[in-house]
């Protein structure tokens, strides 16, 4: 855990010199939008891991399914410290990119989906339960958190990829 928390720390430190600030007025990228809301910590140290910090700051437009921090906390015990390992950045990069659609997807579009196809290629399941729009099965909790290259929501699960068909 030591370990976890110091790599979240360097990742943080890094990710705060390197942002560009916006524009006042402007809307802020996908990923400072997300660091700035301060509760996607563990989201941001992963993105970093996986270097895709600057993919996600491009100018897309990208749909991104965020984990809050409580999402990952609801993963088993070691499950984040053992992805942010230098050896499983693969499998950390196949988990951030089905978090990840090409282009915009407003929640109004979202709801009538039967899936969206992620960066990983990856099929995520769409449904509207009454009210609530699920992705597999992680609730969408906050919808439609505009970025100057996309668009954010918040969710309350982590989305595991399918494992890969051979």
């Amino acid at each position: 855990m030591k370990s976890f928390v110091r790599t979240l720390a360097a990742v943080m430190a890094l990710a705060s010199v390197t942002a560009i600030p916006a524009m006042a007025g402007e809307k802020k990228d996908i990923v400072d939008t997300a660091v700035a809301a301060g509760s996607f910590k563990t989201l941001a140290a992963a993105l970093g891991a996986a270097g895709l910090v600057d993919t996600l700051k491009g100018t897309g437009p990208f749909t991104v399914f965020a984990p809050t921090d409580e999402a990952f906390g609801k993963l088993p015990a070691g499950t984040v410290e053992n992805l942010l390992k230098p050896e499983n950045k693969q499998k950390l990069v196949d988990i951030l990119t089905y978090h990840v659609v090409s282009g915009k997807v407003e929640s109004s579009t979202a709801k009538t989906l039967e899936k969206a196809t992620a960066l990983n290629k990856k099929d995520i399941k769409v449904k509207l339960d009454g009210d609530t729009l699920l992705l597999n099965d992680a609730k969408v909790i906050k919808a439609d958190i505009e970025a100057s290259n996309g668009v954010i929501h918040v969710i309350d699960s982590v989305l595991l990829p399918p494992a890969d068909k051979k």
